[in-house]
């Protein structure tokens, strides 16, 4: 398989050929199951306090005087207290932090999936049908020169995207923002929002610039994992590469 390289002005500089794992056959199923496997494991621990509705003393009366022998408040009423059944008395089935939380997956699987939903960015049906805006006539995966890396400000990268005629999908992502239903709105999480464009590059310090455009992820050969390459668990995300970016995914098969 071979794909252009596009240079900072959106022209064709030359061609190369990918490496091999772009050819790899995709496992929709390892994907969707090696993206719930992350995301399981990134849940964070919660749950109530190990003694919460048992720090209460209480007392039964014993047998022969006509009521039950539950243990009941030290005030003289009749509450009823440390028992899960009644009001005031401990959870039943409360979360517990002790829970384990991490979700495996095999290793030959993680690869796999990771190895077919980066031959999924190669794929024109794929990326359509994630709803990216795909600039007529360009080869997928999309490959830049490493002066990509040298941007500094979001207004050049902003440029840069115009030449290359990627733009529309960051302006897409940007149009797509919307407040969540429910009660997320009130947990930090009130908006959501398309994912755009997913830049590879060697360094994340280089490709900042890039990293405040709208729906826009960043990522170095090393941090590609299937949250970024497949988000949702569906793969065929709108991915540009620098020149580097493949020869290390190359030297790294």
């Amino acid at each position: 398989m071979k794909s252009n390289v596009y240079n900072l002005e959106g022209k064709v500089k030359k061609e190369i050929e990918l490496p091999e794992v772009f050819s790899t056959v995709p496992r929709v199923d390892l994907i969707r199951k090696a993206f719930r496997a992350i995301s399981l494991s990134l849940r964070q621990p919660y749950g109530s306090s190990p003694l919460a509705g048992t720090r209460r003393v209480g007392h039964n009366a014993g047998p022969g005087r006509g009521t039950a022998r539950i243990p009941r408040a030290t005030s003289g009423s009749n509450n009823a207290v440390l028992l899960a059944s009644f009001v005031g008395g401990r959870s039943a089935h409360s979360p517990r932090t002790t829970k384990i939380l991490y979700k495996g997956i095999n290793e030959k699987e993680r690869k796999l999936a990771r190895s077919g939903a980066l031959a999924m960015t190669t794929s024109l049906e794929s990326v359509q049908a994630r709803g990216h805006k795909v600039p007529e006539g360009t080869t997928l995966p999309i490959i830049v020169e490493n002066g990509i890396e040298g941007i500094r400000k979001t207004k050049e990268a902003k440029e840069f995207l115009e030449n290359i005629g990627l733009y529309d999908d960051v302006q897409r992502s940007k149009d797509g923002i919307k407040v969540r239903a429910g009660r997320g709105k009130m947990r930090g999480r009130r908006y959501k929002q398309p994912k755009s464009l997913l830049i590879v590059g060697t360094s994340k310090e280089n490709l900042r610039a890039f990293s405040s455009l709208p729906g826009v992820d960043i990522a170095t050969t090393h941090s590609l994992s299937i949250r970024k390459l497949a988000p949702g668990g569906v793969g065929g995300r709108l991915t540009v590469f620098t020149e580097a970016a493949i020869e290390s995914i190359r030297g790294g098969q």
